[in-house]
């Protein structure tokens, strides 16, 4: 890309395009079918704008111009009678004329002609017909189009008397014009709805594709879900659905395997208890009870952490009542914490993924603080439950690393405490699994906030 005097003067340009384009990204819609339906309406409407511009400005207002004049030059007819001819036979002429013409003509005593009229804004026929007398006749003139509805009135001031003239609107401007417009505007909305029809079939299995997905990705069950629409969209749907066989069959090969492991390592693990409890009680032997107990939770977490809980199906849970529970089980282990809920509290989601989730939160927030209090609430459609501590913390640029596997921190813990370091990364993965996250942030109580979010 070069620079240079001739990217000078386009650089406002692009600036301007960059604002419409964020403009136009701000206050668009935002869903496929609406913006599909825009794409149809949008060139419907300008191409209807400019037809009934071109029709008013090229079709009615030059009929009703030419209508106008006609009937202005039958008028003016009548004044050159009245002008040239004797007064008797003139009257006579004008009664004749007037049926010829289809006008209703007569004389009137001159008097001054009455004040102008409030005329409408848009009215063609005034301003067609004050044109044309105005250049035809040239006699001072009157004109009322909005007191008979179905008659336009014509005063002309003659030298000794007033010409009084009825003649039908219809005759002074283009009366059928409307009929052009409604079936104009009717045929426009008929093609509307039916593209409107067509598009919601079309636009149907993508928002099911997006459900199917959406779903599988907060682990639920995807049963009903068949490839339908064009051929494309049955592409992305079969691709899906193959991604899908893919990942359960690998899930399934995994948990196989290692519910094999944990068999063999859980059988060795018992056979050195036995051997630890026939030992006599010294010191010795507390140590190994104690190694063989810390390496038996350690191979529960690993199993947990590689297995997953994607097995466990999605049930509706009162999380109320499971944070009572949660607030029970830290009183018997002697933890200070207190939960509270707000809102709708049934939620559909796996059950005891969430609850071991939120026990390692809680036990993770009780082994470095004295004080936990855990909130929960339930709006907008997301679930949000934020664990706060009042120990000391992790520092903000090591709070990412907190949840890598088999990762713990050496400053800001304590290290004499046991664990297996995969407490954080179980409960990711658990809120993840559901289609959230978990975010670890500063507690108002001075310690760490854990703040977990799922879609309900």
């Amino acid at each position: 890309m070069t620079s240079g005097p001739l990217a000078r003067p386009l650089k406002p340009l692009t600036q301007i395009y960059i604002t419409a384009s964020k403009l136009l990204y701000r206050y668009m819609p935002k869903g496929l079918y609406t913006r599909a339906l825009l794409i149809i309406l949008a060139p419907i409407a300008i191409l209807q704008s400019v037809l009934v511009s071109v029709f008013m400005d090229r079709h009615y207002d030059l009929v009703s111009q030419r209508m106008s004049e006609a009937v202005v030059r039958e008028v003016a007819s009548m004044v050159f009678v009245l002008e040239n001819f004797p007064r008797d036979l003139a009257e006579t002429k004008l009664e004749s004329l007037g049926g010829v013409l289809n006008l209703s003509a007569s004389l009137m005593p001159l008097e001054p002609l009455p004040p102008p009229t409030p005329k409408p804004y848009f009215d063609v026929i005034d301003r067609g017909l004050s044109r044309a007398i105005s250049e035809q006749i040239g006699k001072p003139f009157w004109i009322d189009t909005v007191g008979r509805s179905s008659y336009v009135e014509i005063r002309i001031q003659l030298k000794d008397a007033i010409l009084r003239v009825f003649a039908r609107r219809s005759q002074t401007f283009a009366s059928n014009s409307h009929i052009f417009l409604v079936w104009m505007f009717s045929t426009s909305l008929v093609l509307v709805i039916i593209a409107m029809v067509f598009l919601r079939n079309q636009i149907r299995p993508i928002i099911r594709l997006a459900n199917a997905a959406e779903g599988f990705g907060k682990g639920r069950p995807v049963e009903e879900f068949r490839p339908s629409g064009a051929r494309e969209v049955r592409r992305a749907a079969l691709a899906f659905i193959e991604m899908r066989r893919r990942i359960e069959r690998q899930i399934e090969q995994r948990t196989t395997m290692l519910a094999g492991v944990s068999h063999d390592l859980r059988t060795i693990l018992t056979r050195l208890r036995l051997q630890v409890a026939l030992f006599k009680q010294t010191p010795e032997a507390e140590a190994m009870r104690k190694d063989v107990d810390e390496m038996s939770h350690m191979l529960e977490d690993y199993l947990a952490f590689a297995r997953g809980d994607g097995d466990e199906a999605v049930q509706v849970t009162d999380m109320a009542l499971m944070l009572e529970e949660l607030e029970e089980e830290a009183e018997i282990s002697g933890t200070n914490l207190r939960a509270s809920f707000t809102g709708a509290p049934e939620v559909a989601l796996r059950r005891l993924a969430i609850k071991r989730c939120l026990a390692n939160l809680a036990s993770n927030a009780a082994k470095f603080g004295k004080q936990v209090e855990v909130t929960g609430t339930f709006a907008n459609g997301w679930l949000t439950i934020t664990i706060d501590d009042d120990g000391p913390g992790i520092p903000a640029e090591a709070r990412e690393d907190a949840f890598r596997a088999f990762h713990r921190l050496d400053t800001a813990r304590n290290q004499d405490l046991s664990g297996s370091g995969l407490g954080l990364s179980i409960a990711r993965d658990i809120a993840r699994s559901h289609g959230g996250d978990i975010y670890l942030e500063d507690s108002p109580l001075g310690g760490l906030r854990a703040r977990l979010r799922i879609p309900g």
